[in-house]
């Protein structure tokens, strides 16, 4: 008799044709990750050619429930890592039936920005660095803490080994792993500084691709902590007082800053940063000023200052790009739970389609 483990890994390729599409979208929330499944007659790569499908958005708090039909819009295909074979994982973004993004289709308005000529142009990279907290399950606790108590003080944990200092890693290196499967540019993972915090890099991405590829592995990262019973949190600042938060640190480069001379760019493009600080602010997350203080490597969510290997900045410049005199820099105010379209297309209109 087969066993339920035996039947979850049945490769179909012996049987049919046929495949798994996982359709993904961003529920009502804008953090909520809601997902779909449906047949298709053979294998896709292109997302143009596959068939647009619809939910009802009264139950994802995204239409009332007298007209609640959201039509999604297949954007981006990663291979997935779960039913392996030729199924798939397709990003959506979410419409009306008359073809209106819905209020909470941060992907269109974003693609606006980068199918922009000026940025097309400037082919601008991304690398998101995507820290999270591992949380007990039922007690909403960090994972490796004593329940309703609290490990040492900070110091031994940051990319560290051993049963005492690391918590969580097979969840992280199955998620490491499955990105790379899936076709996701994940560049590296690391522990944090406050125990049961982790951290994956999604980069170098160019334009859309960068949210496309962040939300997929944040799927992938739901996913999985959902099969290992453990809660996962996009919260910047999930333990208060002396502890870190979660940031979600965005590097970004630009074709211009990338060569000769690029350090006077990237100088330039800080200085526009600066001018829309609140507006900046006001896009990167939810809860952000919990986190933003001035300490445990932040600025204050109301200054703005940039510095070479500063981590106590708004803006950090590394100091390979000084000596070099180009490179890229970090934008290290969004907080963990930022939406990256929202992110990576304000930090092109500004730095980009903004005059000084």
């Amino acid at each position: 008799m087969s066993l339920l483990s035996d039947l979850i890994n049945l490769d179909l390729s012996d049987s049919t044709e046929k495949v798994i599409a996982e359709y993904i979208w961003i529920g009502g929330s804008g953090m909520d990750l809601r997902s779909k499944a449906r047949t298709l007659p053979g294998p896709v790569s292109d997302p143009s050619k596959l068939p647009k499908w619809n939910y009802d958005g009264s139950s994802t708090g995204q239409a009332p429930g007298e007209d609640s039909e959201v039509i999604l819009y297949p954007q981006a295909i990663f291979k997935d890592p779960f039913r392996r074979g030729n199924n798939i994982l397709v990003i959506c973004d979410a419409y009306t039936p008359a073809g209106v993004p819905i209020p909470t289709n941060k992907r269109a308005a974003a693609a606006k920005i980068f199918s922009h000529p000026d940025v097309v142009a400037e082919v601008p990279w991304y690398g998101i660095e995507q820290e999270y907290t591992l949380l007990q399950k039922d007690v909403n606790w960090p994972l490796g803490w004593p329940v309703g108590g609290y490990p040492g003080p900070q110091g031994p944990y940051y990319c560290a080994a051993g049963a005492d200092k690391a918590f969580g890693r097979d969840i992280v290196d199955s998620h490491y792993k499955a990105c790379l499967y899936a076709g996701i540019n994940i560049s590296g993972i690391n522990g944090e500084v406050m125990p049961g915090q982790w951290e994956f890099q999604v980069g170098p991405s160019v334009g859309i691709s960068a949210g496309d590829e962040l939300w997929a592995a944040r799927y992938i990262l739901e996913r999985i902590t959902e099969i290992a019973g453990v809660v996962l949190s996009f919260d910047p600042k999930p333990i208060q007082g002396d502890w870190n938060g979660a940031g979600a640190h965005t590097n970004y480069s630009t074709k211009s800053m990338r060569a000769n001379g690029g350090y006077e760019v990237i100088k330039k493009a800080i200085e526009k940063l600066g001018l829309r600080h609140k507006e900046h602010i006001a896009a990167y997350g939810e809860g952000n000023e919990r986190r933003l203080t001035g300490k445990h490597e932040t600025a204050d969510i109301n200054t703005f200052k940039w510095g070479v290997a500063n981590r106590g900045a708004s803006i950090r410049v590394g100091r390979d790009t000084e000596k070099e005199g180009k490179g890229y820099f970090e934008d290290r105010r969004p907080a963990s739970n930022m939406d990256p379209y929202v992110v990576t297309s304000l930090i092109a209109e500004t730095t980009l389609l903004r005059k000084p």
